[in-house]
């Protein structure tokens, strides 16, 4: 693979929606030249809005030497967007075959060593590189909203994918203050999203079925689990459960609850009155907040937390392989 150090290498960003750009963000200030592509019409400047409503937040956790959103070039095609890239990250819509057909256009012009990193928040990378050239050097690359901020990305190699391109892929993401995390075997969703789905399930049930409002579930999670989530995860604070005995007594303590009917893990019907019900619920609950405001809030917050999650584990860079 390249030899380049990571200081050297070029970005190239091919769909500039959210995720596309806050992938930019990301990019920009950890000091790297970026060129990105977006066949819609005004998307270089909603690109650069983006970035710049970004960028206090990036300052508040540090920019990199050389960093600068100046370092940021639009082109007016795919080929040019790639050419010189050392990591491609594509960010189309979720829609297998319009993926298929940019990462096709992508494998076809990417200089031979460069890394393409799909964006996907569930389809599986052996599915995408099917008819590709060069499909050992395709990779999911799954990050987080927002991504200039949330530090974990899910990695998932698919059937040809080789070992060196997961370690590099792996090796680059971490020198741009990610947490890389690579799923041992692929699977529809990944993982994070996976566990994400499960509980938003279980909420639309809540929701559905009058026992709690959106208000009350999201302060069940805001000053129940979620601030222990924030710190340990849902196996460790289990662990802690169990007492001095941990998770061992949890298990013998709690585990034949497992077998209650409490949740319903199959999604209820997205009925129009369950949809207005979350929708009034949203809208009342953000009151006189506008999505800006929330999303600056939600900004400073993330960056906050951020900061106690590294005082308590500064060590995790690359979280598995």
């Amino acid at each position: 693979m390249n030899q380049q150090t990571t200081k050297d290498k070029t970005f190239a960003v091919v769909g500039t929606g959210v995720i596309g750009n806050g992938w930019i963000a990301r990019f920009l200030a950890n000091g790297h030249d970026v060129i990105a592509f977006d066949p819609a019409g005004g998307a270089e400047e909603r690109t650069r809005k983006a970035v710049e409503l970004a960028w206090p937040s990036l300052e508040k956790i540090g920019l990199a030497e050389g960093a600068s959103v100046d370092r940021l070039t639009f082109v007016p095609t795919i080929e040019e967007a790639v050419a010189k890239a050392d990591l491609i990250q594509e960010n189309v819509p979720e829609r297998e075959e319009l993926k298929k057909s940019v990462l096709t256009s992508i494998d076809q012009h990417a200089k031979p060593e460069a890394i393409i990193g799909s964006s996907t928040s569930g389809i599986m990378p052996s599915r995408l590189q099917e008819g590709l050239k060069h499909p050992e050097r395709l990779i999911v690359a799954h990050p987080f909203n927002p991504v200039y901020i949330l530090p974990l990305v899910e990695l998932v190699g698919g059937k040809a994918t080789t070992q060196a391109v997961i370690d590099e892929a792996s090796n680059i993401y971490a020198s741009i203050q990610m947490k890389p995390l690579v799923i041992r075997k692929e699977i529809e969703g990944h993982l994070a999203d996976r566990l994400m789905e499960a509980l938003w399930r279980e909420a639309l049930h809540l929701v559905n079925d009058g026992v709690a409002t959106t208000e009350e579930v999201d302060a069940a999670i805001i000053y129940g689990a979620g601030l222990r989530w924030a710190q340990m995860g849902p196996f460790l604070t289990f662990h802690l459960a169990g007492g001095n005995q941990g998770m061992r007594h949890m298990l013998e303590q709690f585990g034949p609850a497992l077998k209650q009917p409490w949740t319903k893990l199959i999604a209820p019907e997205l009925t129009d009155e369950l949809k207005e019900k979350v929708i009034e619920g949203c809208e009342s609950h953000a009151g006189d907040a506008s999505v800006s405001e929330l999303e600056r809030k939600r900004n400073e917050f993330l960056v906050k937390v951020l900061d106690l999650v590294e005082d308590y584990w500064p060590e995790t860079k690359s979280i598995a392989k």
